[in-house]
């Protein structure tokens, strides 16, 4: 069975996001230290680096790892629409949970107006793809669909945003993953990959 990996960017206080969606405020370190961290994840997490910032990281033609598909609350999807990109990751299979999105947003774009975990049951049931479902955000669908995950990726960065939207927002539900692998990375960044226990 294809697993949900929720993987995302938490401040030291697991914000992922300030309280308006900023997230420019996680450091990147120096050019060097940005460049080794992004070539790290580039090549090990390719599908998570939207389609409109591929060829600048040389990933035009690179294969999907981990994902075929993301699905994300309009929080996560909003800064794309922003910045007037309607399909953020055409490489994959993408689903945008939101009862206020218009369903026709984009061709590519499956906008799911409610029951998550329905959606996530039924792709987890599916066949023959051989890769895994990735949770892209927010904190309220992560919270929503603790109950499904079976991985986290967490990349740690190493500020205190004060305030903003936490990794998790849901009920008081305590949930044991344990560390499969972590990295640490000269920018202060660490990347810890949790298995449900």
């Amino acid at each position: 069975m294809r697993k949900l990996v929720y993987y995302v960017a938490v401040s030291l206080d697991g914000r992922i996001a300030g309280p308006g969606g900023e997230y420019d405020f996680f450091p990147a370190g120096d050019e060097r230290q940005a460049a080794a961290y992004s070539a790290w994840t580039g090549t090990r997490y390719p599908e998570t680096v939207p389609t409109a910032h591929r060829a600048a990281v040389g990933l035009t033609d690179a294969s999907n790892r981990h994902f075929d598909t993301v699905v994300m609350g309009l929080g996560a999807y909003r800064p794309a629409l922003g910045a007037g990109i309607t399909s953020p990751y055409a490489h994959l299979r993408q689903y945008v949970v939101s009862s206020t999105l218009a369903p026709d947003v984009d061709p590519a774009v499956t906008v799911v107006p409610g029951d998550p975990l329905g959606l996530v049951r039924a792709l987890k049931r599916e066949e023959g793809t051989g890769l895994d479902i990735w949770l892209c955000g927010g904190g309220k669908l992560a919270g929503a669909l603790l109950p499904e995950l079976d991985e986290l990726v967490i990349k740690n960065y190493p500020v205190v945003a004060g305030a903003g939207i936490p990794a998790f927002d849901g009920a008081f539900d305590p949930t044991a993953f344990e560390v499969a692998e972590r990295t640490a990375f000269p920018n202060g960044v660490t990347l810890t990959r949790l298995t449900r226990r």
